[in-house]
């Protein structure tokens, strides 16, 4: 070993330790569908889920230790795609609360005029037209009856899923 090269100290390797724990430990804010549906790694989730199980204190500790030793293991790769998650689950993401909030805008402007459903429509052209004029009808029938948001919320759903798919088209060619 060249005495140039530095090695990290062992503080900061234990410090790079509790920091790998606590991101792992984060994720037992979560229920484990959740996790497994956000595709992070199924091994890390399943520890996640077993922490909410135990009762004992010192168990508990255990299987903290644990989930630190998975991620220590994990690839860079998984810890990438975990603090992305978690980046999201914040809101500190700027792409993804971007994408939100153009969906957001989308939303709105087919609530307000008919006319804005031919733009998006020009915009989307996979989109489905008769989906979108039902949901748009509902969503605004609610509004003036002050009924719940449904049918805003699964237009929302629809907006979200065209862009998406628009995005992975995009990818494809």
């Amino acid at each position: 070993m060249n005495f140039n090269e530095e090695r990290p100290s062992k503080t900061q390797v234990k410090k790079n330790m509790n920091a790998l724990q606590d991101l792992g430990m984060r994720l037992t804010e979560f229920a484990s569908d959740t996790l497994l549906k956000a595709g992070l790694p199924e091994h890390i989730v399943k520890a996640a889920a077993e922490y909410h199980k135990i009762t004992s204190n010192g168990a508990l500790k255990r299987q903290a230790q644990y989930i630190g030793r998975l991620m220590r293991e994990a690839s860079d790769e998984e810890v990438a795609q975990i603090k992305n998650y978690l980046s999201i689950v914040d809101g500190d993401n700027a792409a993804h609360n971007a994408q939100m909030k153009r969906i957001e805008q989308w939303r709105d402007k087919l609530l307000a005029e008919d006319n804005n459903l031919t733009s998006y429509l020009n915009n989307y052209p996979n989109a489905d037209a008769n989906a979108l004029r039902t949901l748009i009808r509902n969503a605004r029938r609610e509004a003036e009856s002050s009924k719940p948001p449904k049918s805003a919320r699964a237009l929302f759903q629809q907006i979200k899923a065209d862009i998406q798919n628009q995005a992975i088209c995009v990818k494809d060619e």
